[in-house]
């Protein structure tokens, strides 16, 4: 005959021949129930079916009856209850280890929203020093082509003035032009701060370049060539653009030139020819006089760029800890519940009806809950009205 346990509907096969006296006892390999066999007992006839949920164990729902003979079931031992642990929990619900669902979280609610906004972050901030770079470097060259006009002015005017002079004063020596107040006054003015302007004559048969105005008087008469050895590599640069001028053309260029504190420093000088006459203006001063303000300015600019890039950083990273904080909290606690409600779920499938499931909130996953409690439930009072019916 067939005996069933009525815990777990286990089933095990019994000859009644091997049953000493009325009754025999063994307890259940599967779940550790005890088991009574009664000798004169029929094997019992098949039960019908009861309605349930359709996750509910088979053992509640089925009950088989078949005669075949089988050895009689001996007193459990503890390698029995050891197999019996093993095959319950062999009947537990396994699911393969897959992206799970706070992985799966941290990368569509995380992952992702970092790369997109670090993303528009790089690019916002790339754009924001390729602006600043673009206006202070067109500010820059603005800048220097106009201080470069303005000392191609003042050379041009200063040429003005002094041909207007020389031609009032037709008697007027050119090696008595420095020692003129007067004249002097007119050839050499201020450029910038430190700059100024000189008179010089363009060579004569002898090809020799003078200079007969200048804040130098030591230098007034002298071949300009012989300057070559005390200037050093400055020399190559000025003497190009001091030679360049020609008696209808203006020659303008820069040249490395060193202070008196032993610092090289670039100079831009403009050569004007004098009309009606041989000599020429040269104006020559450091440009940086005239852009010290604006590059002051554009110093302040990039300043203010890495601050804004800073304070932006700041922000988009604090955003993304933030969202790293609220989505690694919310995701625990939603796998946590949904943890709990599946190991619920899986103590049920094996027969543990007492399984105590608490999910109290009113989302989807608290109706999950109730639903796997009123499934308890029902396979709770199903097996009641089977043990009845047996």
């Amino acid at each position: 005959m067939i005996v069933i346990c009525e815990e777990c509907g286990k089933k095990y096969q019994i000859d009644p021949a091997k049953i000493r006296g009325k009754q025999a006892r063994f307890t259940c390999k599967s779940c550790g129930n005890p088991v009574t066999v009664n000798k004169a007992e029929e094997a019992p006839a098949a039960v019908e079916p009861v309605a349930a949920p359709s996750s509910a164990p088979e053992a509640g729902f089925q009950r088989q009856a078949a005669g075949a003979p089988a050895t009689a079931p001996e007193p459990p031992t503890a390698e029995d209850r050891k197999e019996g642990k093993k095959e319950k929990k062999a009947r537990q619900v396994s699911t393969p280890k897959r992206l799970g669902l706070r992985a799966k979280m941290m990368i569509l609610f995380f992952l992702i929203p970092i790369l997109c906004v670090a993303a528009a972050g790089w690019l916002y901030i790339q754009q924001l020093q390729d602006l600043s770079t673009l206006i202070t470097a067109q500010s820059s060259d603005m800048v220097n082509e106009m201080a470069e006009e303005q000392v191609s002015e003042i050379a041009q005017a200063v040429a003005a003035e002094c041909s207007t002079y020389i031609k009032a004063h037709p008697m007027l020596a050119k090696g008595q032009y420095n020692e003129t107040p007067e004249f002097r006054d007119v050839a050499v003015q201020k450029v910038g701060e430190t700059g100024y302007t000189a008179l010089y004559e363009l060579p004569g048969t002898d090809g020799v370049w003078r200079t007969w105005a200048h804040v130098n008087p030591k230098i007034i008469g002298i071949d300009m060539a012989s300057l070559k050895k005390p200037l050093g590599k400055s020399f190559a640069g000025f003497w190009r653009v001091y030679t360049g001028v020609k008696k209808d053309k203006v020659s303008e260029g820069y040249y490395t030139w060193q202070d008196e504190d032993g610092k090289f420093r670039d100079k831009f000088m403009v050569c004007a020819p004098v009309e009606g006459s041989p000599y020429v203006i040269a104006a020559t001063t450091y440009l940086d006089e005239f852009t010290r303000p604006v590059q002051r300015m554009i110093q302040q600019a990039k300043k203010q760029t890495r601050r804004t890039r800073n304070i932006l950083l700041g922000i988009v990273g604090g955003t993304l800890v933030l969202i790293g904080v609220l989505v690694s909290i919310y995701g625990h606690r939603v796998t946590q519940r949904i943890k709990h409600l599946t190991e619920a779920a899986e103590r049920i499938s094996v027969g543990e009806l007492d399984a105590e499931i608490q999910d109290t909130s009113g989302d989807e996953i608290g109706n999950l809950g109730e639903a796997i409690s009123r499934m308890q439930d029902s396979i709770r009072l199903s097996l009641e009205r089977l043990r009845k019916r047996r």
